[in-house]
This record gives structure tokens, C-alpha cells and sequence, in this order.
């Protein structure tokens, strides 16, 4: 059943940067091992070497790595002691996110010069119609070339574009495109591009899905496009088995949306070992805070409800959250709000992970400001864009948390030792 399992190649004159693109008017841009390459782009004496970037503890896991690290097998999302066994000779490095919004406000900016139909997915991949822009920029196969060049002129930075008719194809003709490479996919080759990709490149299906349908004989997009709904039905439920009939035969109609916007924004980190002293918990709730004033502010939105994640040593997780009065995007206040919610959890017991999150988020351009009574007219929030600033243009470890904000107890009288 199904066709031909042979992968379809980024040098197919089929798919290649000179195929028919006239009704392909989708981009999905997708950068190079992002994380890594801003790493090597800051240190250039890292060029050409494995480069890891994500939480160097013995709980730390991979966040981005050099095209020399995947050599080795390395990954995102793998254990970082899982990569150092692969690739002992790696350069690890903690991420610095405030480098990489940077990076990405960039990037986007970019995207935005071609066309306003821009729906960035992350920091480092966006959507593109680019169906407005061809009177001035030419073919989107043209365009995706003027974009990889700006990129590569202005950021030194490397992205894949995929060119298709619809987003779902236009993200796997990147994946393929990959790395620092352009792929077209012409309507008429839509199905020949498809279906000889196994089935977990179609979206929705997870490694527990892939087995069930591997087990009815599905391995490939174009064996579960000829396989009758009702099989799909009893492999994946109802709901997905429609999902994956319309994707396994190119149809997607969803189009690109710029108004799209994260539902949260938040960060965690998972300590190397069990942590019980409430100063070490408060200064990693200080850092979380910063990490995501820094991200609220770079997408330009603000929040309205904070809340706290504490995982046990025992694995349980419990939450906390609470709705502010005003949205806000400081870190002074989404501190302030964590701390309180963690005193009044007083877990007491030895804490494996904790995060912080903002969810309810808005456009941070005519939001209302929260007023103290007796504050400055100027106070946290220009600090803290100060504060972006600077490490914009000198990085973040020039500016600390805990420099920005002070770290007063507010339970106690005197100040304890700052991170």
C-alpha cells in the first residue's frame, strides 16, 4: 500500500529553488539551529565547532545545537547529559534569551519590510503570504531569496524556506530545505511531495500515534492517504483521523494569521539538585521573573493573570496563580506576585523545578499602568527597559535580576545577600 518510501531530496529539480512557484505564494522561514548560531555569531571563535546551548546541570536538556553537534547525534530536547556522552567535546552553553528576542525582533522586522501577512510560531519560524508582495518584490521563490540574503547580510544569521501552496506544506519543504536552503513545492507536485514522507511528519501525529498506525501497515503519508477514514478512526479517534485524511492529500485551508499571539509566556527552570532553602527558590523565582518581563516586553504585550509552578522532589506538581488588576510586563510585580503565592503554599518540602508564567496577555500599547501611591512617574518598567536595552546591545550578563530589582525579603526586616 502507499507509494514510495524514498525521501524526497532538497536537489529534486521537482522541489528545487527553480521549481514552478507561481501558485505557491506561502513562505515558512525557519532559522538555522537559531540559539546556537546567535552563540557563534557573539563568539566567532565557536565557528565550525559543536555548539550546545540549554541547561548545562545533570537536569539540564538541549535547546538548540550546531549542525557540528547534530553530527553527533545531539538533539533539542534531549538530556544535556545524554549530549555530553554523544559529544564530550562540545562547547555548552546556558541560554540567554534576551540575545535571542533580540535576534528574532530582527529577524521579523525583516519578514515584516516584505509583507504585513507575517505569523511568527516561535522566536526562530514564521509564515509568510506573500501573495501581495510579488508586484514589488518579484516571485515568492525571489522573495524567500531576498529574505535568506537580508538575513544573512544584516543578522549573520543562516534560515531554510519552504514555498508552497498551503503553511503545512510550506513547513515541511523547510524541514527539507534544511540547512540554509530553499525548497519550492508547485501545487501539481503537492501529492509526489507527500506521500513517500513517513507518518509522523504530518502534524498531530506523536510517537504513540506513528506506532498505531504503523501496526495497520501505515508507515508512509501516502499509505494513510489511500487507507479507508473508518481504519483511521480506530487508530487515532475520530477527530484526528479527519485531520490527517485532509493533511496526507495537501489540504490545509488555514491562512496566515498576523494577529496570532502566544496564549502565555513563561519560563521554569529545573534545579541539579532538590532544593529546600526558601533564598535559593527566591532567587530563581527573581530570575524567572526577569527572563519573562524580558519576553513580554520584546513582543510588545502584557499580562493580566501570574502564576507559580513548583514541582516536588516526588514529582508532584502544584500551581498557583492570580489575576492582577492592571496587566503588567515587569518583573518587579510578577516577582512580587510568585513570592506571595509561594509563602502562602509553604510547600515544605524539597522543590525539584519551579516556573512562572503570564497568561491573559494583551497588546501592551494602550494597556492601562498600574499607579502606586507615592511611586515615581518613571520607576520599574523604564528600569527594566533600560535595563533591556543595555543588555540588547552589551548582554544580559551585564545586567543581573537582582542589580535591576533589589531582592528585600518582604517578610523580613533585613535585606539577605543578593544572587
Amino acid at each position: 500500500m502507499g507509494r514510495s518510501q524514498s525521501l524526497p531530496r532538497g536537489d529534486d529539480p521537482r522541489f528545487g529553488p527553480d521549481a514552478d512557484d507561481s501558485a505557491s505564494p506561502i513562505l515558512h522561514v525557519d532559522m538555522d539551529a537559531f540559539f546556537a548560531a546567535v552563540e557563534v555569531r557573539r563568539r566567532p571563535e565557536l565557528r565550525g565547532r559543536p555548539v550546545v546551548v540549554g541547561g548545562v546541570g545533570p537536569r539540564g536538556v538541549v535547546s538548540s545545537a550546531s549542525y557540528e553537534a547534530r553530527r553527533y547525534g545531539v538533539r533539542s530536547a534531549m538530556p544535556t547529559s545524554q549530549a555530553r556522552a554523544r559529544c564530550p567535546h562540545a562547547v555548552y552553553l546556558p541560554p540567554d534569551f534576551s540575545a535571542y528576542t533580540a535576534a528574532s525582533r530582527a529577524v521579523m522586522q525583516i519578514f515584516r519590510d516584505v509583507t504585513p501577512l507575517v505569523e511568527p510560531l516561535s522566536l526562530d519560524e514564521a509564515f509568510l503570504d506573500v501573495t501581495g508582495a510579488r508586484r514589488l518584490f518579484g516571485s515568492p521563490a525571489t522573495i524567500a531569496r531576498l529574505i535568506r540574503r537580508r538575513v544573512a547580510d544584516e543578522q549573520a544569521l543562516t534560515c531554510s524556506v519552504g514555498v508552497a501552496p498551503t503553511k503545512f506544506v510550506a513547513k515541511l519543504g523547510s524541514t527539507r530545505a534544511k540547512p540554509d536552503g530553499l525548497l519550492v513545492v508547485p501545487p501539481g507536485q503537492v501529492l509526489d511531495f507527500l506521500h513517500p514522507l513517513p507518518v509522523d511528519a504530518l502534524w498531530g501525529v506523536g510517537e504513540r500515534a506513528a506506532e498505531a498506525l504503523r501496526r495497520l501497515g501505515l508507515t508512509t503519508v501516502g499509505d494513510l492517504a489511500e487507507a479507508p477514514v473508518g481504519m483511521l478512526r480506530r487508530a487515532v479517534g475520530a477527530a484526528s483521523a479527519s485531520h490527517l485524511h485532509e493533511l496526507a492529500w495537501g489540504r490545509d485551508p488555514r491562512g496566515v494569521s498576523p494577529e496570532h499571539v502566544d496564549k502565555s509566556i513563561g519560563a521554569e527552570v529545573t534545579f541539579d539538585v532538590d532544593v529546600a532553602d526558601p533564598l535559593e527558590i527566591r532567587r530563581a523565582l527573581l530570575a524567572l521573573s526577569a527572563k519573562v518581563g524580558v519576553r513580554l516586553r520584546g513582543s510588545g504585550q502584557v499580562g493580566r493573570t501570574v502564576s507559580l509552578k513548583v514541582r516536588l522532589a516526588d514529582f508532584r506538581t502544584v500551581s498557583r496563580s492570580r489575576t492582577l488588576d492592571v496587566p503588567t510586563d515587569t518583573a518587579r510585580e510578577m516577582f512580587d506576585t510568585v513570592w506571595a503565592l509561594y509563602t502562602v503554599l509553604d510547600p515544605g518540602e524539597r522543590i525539584r523545578l519551579v516556573g512562572v508564567r503570564v497568561e491573559g496577555l494583551a497588546s501592551a500599547q494602550g494597556a492601562p499602568r498600574q499607579l502606586t501611591l507615592g511611586a515615581p512617574e518613571r520607576g520599574w518598567r523604564e528600569a527594566e527597559a533600560a535595563a533591556d536595552a543595555a543588555a540588547a546591545r552589551f548582554g544580559r550578563s551585564v545586567i543581573g535580576p537582582a542589580s535591576l530589582m533589589g531582592d528585600r525579603d518582604p517578610r523580613r526586616n533585613e535585606n539577605p545577600p543578593r544572587p
